[in-house]
């Protein structure tokens, strides 16, 4: 497979995988600092915890595993040092930035 073709071939995967999902904004919950829930906030309002939703959002969760740190941030510093910037690249680093703290 030739390099272009297995990196859209990932963003492909990636999407699907997303797609088949807990549908909603993820945010942490619950009432415990040590137990914390992963709760999807739908736009309609509802909500669902996402442990409840297990079958729709465990492909996911293994594909966004601490395994994709690495090459992820690779990916990012890569493109930070191209001018311009590529707009996804400013995309994931923000959507990142606001889902993690510190």
């Amino acid at each position: 497979m030739v390099e272009r073709d297995e990196v859209v071939a990932a963003a492909e995967a990636l999407e699907r995988a997303a797609a088949s999902s807990t549908a909603g904004d993820w945010r942490l919950g619950g009432l415990l600092a040590s137990r914390p829930e992963v709760i999807a906030h739908r736009a309609d309002g509802g909500t669902e915890h996402v442990a409840e939703a297990r079958a729709a959002s465990a492909r996911w969760i293994a594909a966004m595993s601490p395994a994709l740190a690495g090459p992820l941030a690779a990916w990012l510093r890569s493109a930070a040092r191209v001018e311009p910037v590529d707009p996804a690249a400013v995309a994931v680093a923000r959507a990142l930035r606001d889902r993690l703290p510190g």
